[in-house]
């Protein structure tokens, strides 16, 4: 994984790093958040080691700017001065864990097994569309105007436009939008090809333009946008369906969005569960931490706290579900393993 290790001691910056390098990641250092913004800027890591006591400038502001400017990159707090509390309000506001000060190696390197569980995580193939078929759809079915973007033009239907999409200009999708909606108030933005934008411009910069694109929409049609899966890391399309997803969806999104959370809902699956039960299943000896996700999980809607057990919604269920189908995705190499549940064969005729 491509790390980097921000921290005004250099005693701890450099064990860290060195420990990092050891294990086979590519680490760079910074010693104060104005270093690690200008680091960040060159080039693009998985995840931050940020200490959160630092002069100047603290590790929870390096945290917004991360989440802001670079929201495909994880976060993780080393809190020594600071308390746990500090620790839990830095997850609150989007870091991806914490670790405290001294740290175990054994810490560190369970943070750095979910994180790499949480580059894996991807969804499934079975939500994948044609996005001309969409267009198609929504004009036909729906009976409302389509703003189709896409570099060619979709087969011959009625209540369709067609702009070419210019990856290029990717403002042109917000320009245009306003304009469309603003002559046809019901109209709604179907954009082919968005792995397109992602080869000019940087992820964030995308997202941003089509979370703008998204509240152009607000109060008139839907945004549907399509990308091509093998060109597109799922770093970058949880990114994507996190910009122009409704609220709930991407509240729901962001509970998945976490394999200490996902492990908790294997869990429920299989019936309701205490608290100590829960987060023996997430495998924690950190009760704050675990009430931060239990929390997350409650507040996403996928689970609710009654008679001193949790159970799921039926939103967290189908939630569960989708966990479930992506622990036994084909895995990208032959050579790879894989547990599968096995299709079971017919019995022999006549037999």
């Amino acid at each position: 994984m491509r790390l980097l290790v921000v921290d005004d001691d250099t005693v701890f910056r450099e064990e860290l790093s060195e420990l990092l390098e050891e294990d086979g990641h590519r680490v760079a250092r910074a010693p104060s958040v104005q270093k690690a913004l200008e680091v960040l800027e060159q080039e693009e890591f998985d995840l931050v080691f940020t200490d959160l006591k630092m002069p100047r400038h603290s590790g929870l502001e390096l945290l917004s700017d991360v989440r802001r400017r670079w929201p495909r990159t994880m976060v993780v707090v080393v809190t020594g001065f600071a308390t746990v509390e500090t620790a839990i309000e830095a997850m609150k506001l989007g870091a991806f864990d914490y670790v405290r000060k001294p740290f175990q190696l054994s810490q560190i390197h369970h943070t750095l097994e979910l994180a790499r569980q949480e580059h894996e995580f991807v969804s499934g193939t079975d939500s994948l569309r044609d996005a001309e078929e969409t267009a198609r759809s929504l004009a036909t079915d729906a009976q409302h105007p389509v703003l189709f973007f896409g570099d060619r033009f979709p087969p011959p239907c009625s209540h369709i436009e067609f702009e070419p999409l210019d990856p290029s200009n990717p403002s042109q999708l917000v320009h245009r939008t306003a304009a469309f909606v603003a002559q046809y108030p019901t109209g709604s933005v179907v954009i082919a090809g968005a792995e397109r934008l992602l080869e000019d411009h940087r992820l964030e910069d995308v997202v941003q333009i089509l979370d703008r694109t998204r509240e152009a929409l607000s109060g008139h049609g839907s945004l549907r946008v399509g990308f091509d899966a093998h060109r597109v890391s799922s770093a970058a399309a949880m990114a994507l369906a996190g910009a122009v997803t409704s609220k709930e969806t991407h509240e729901t999104l962001e509970a998945l969005a976490n394999p200490i959370r996902r492990k908790i809902l294997r869990r429920l699956l299989e019936g309701p569960a205490s608290f100590s039960e829960a987060m023996k299943a997430a495998d924690l000896d950190d009760s704050p931490k675990m009430s931060f996700h239990m929390r997350k999980l409650v507040d996403g809607g996928l689970a609710v706290h009654e008679n001193e057990v949790y159970r799921l919604t039926e939103r967290g269920r189908a939630a569960g579900a989708i966990v479930q189908e992506v622990s036994f995705l084909p895995p990208a190499e032959n050579g790879a393993n894989l547990a599968f549940p096995a299709r079971k064969k017919s019995p022999p005729k006549g037999g």
